[in-house]
């Protein structure tokens, strides 16, 4: 079961499990999330709350993007960012900037008694101006690298072979996969 309260990253990881014959459900919750130095930091407090609230196995997510140019900001202030600022903030913030690059993580913090902590990262850019219509956040000012559109340009199966989520839901699913063994 996955925690949150974000519809467009439950789609993703709904998608993800289904391509691999595994199921997911969602448990729409809004927790506390302390603003920690890293993603892992923050994805594991978090899921301590939760601990407290959740018998059941679950996972949550905590994903930032991490800009060259602005030293790694908002990194782990991401969602705060977005809620405040939007990419039409960081767009402003960049727009003298020629280092475009930037690296979008995720830290998956799965609880099943015990607390294990999976990653994933996509290399890439920030574009000009906002693209897309697809995905939710950063995505329509994200572009991974090798590629030309902005994740918000892709539907949601192309975006899932390459994400960010992508790699670090592969690396959870890998797990409960030898758990069932």
């Amino acid at each position: 079961m996955i925690v949150t309260s974000n519809k467009g990253k439950f789609l993703e990881y709904y998608q993800l499990f289904k391509e691999n014959g595994l199921e997911v459900k969602h448990y729409n919750l809004k927790y506390p999330e302390e603003q920690l130095d890293s993603l892992d930091e923050v994805a594991r407090r978090s899921l301590y709350y939760l601990t407290g609230i959740i018998k059941e196995e679950f996972f949550i997510d905590d994903s930032g993007i991490f800009i060259d140019s602005l030293n790694g900001f908002p990194g782990v202030y991401s969602s705060y960012v977005q809620s405040t600022i939007g990419n039409q903030g960081i767009l402003k913030l960049m727009r003298n900037e020629t280092n475009r690059n930037a690296l979008f993580k995720t830290s998956i913090a799965y609880y099943d008694g015990d607390i294990h902590i999976f990653n994933g990262q996509t290399i890439g850019s920030i574009s000009l101006e906002e693209r897309g219509r697809n995905g939710f956040g950063y995505d329509p000012i994200f572009i991974p690298y090798g590629e030309e559109m902005t994740y918000a340009e892709m539907d949601i199966i192309k975006k899932n072979t390459i994400s960010h989520r992508y790699k670090a839901a592969t690396e959870l699913m890998n797990f409960l996969k030898k758990k069932k063994i």
